[in-house]
């Protein structure tokens, strides 16, 4: 399983995602939000502005929410 997180610099929130995803033994990589193709991208993926955006798979996991991700792990495991 492999996830992208985008993320800003200094992101309390972010932090706590890579966290989770390395508790979770999930490997992934960072994109930092920090230009308008970035932005414009993630806006036309998920709606949305801010960080962390994670991409799991497919799947979107907005803001830090690791029980939205577990959710998806759980789903991807079967």
């Amino acid at each position: 399983m492999k996830a992208t997180i985008y993320s800003t610099p200094n992101c309390g929130y972010c932090t706590l995602m890579k966290k989770f995803l390395l508790e979770q033994q999930i490997e992934f990589e960072t994109i930092l939000i920090d230009g308008p193709e970035i932005s414009q991208y993630l806006m036309a993926q998920t709606g949305r502005l801010g960080a962390p955006q994670t991409l799991l798979e497919g799947h979107w996991i907005l803001g830090y929410d690791p029980n939205q991700a577990t959710k998806i792990i759980q789903h991807l495991s079967k």
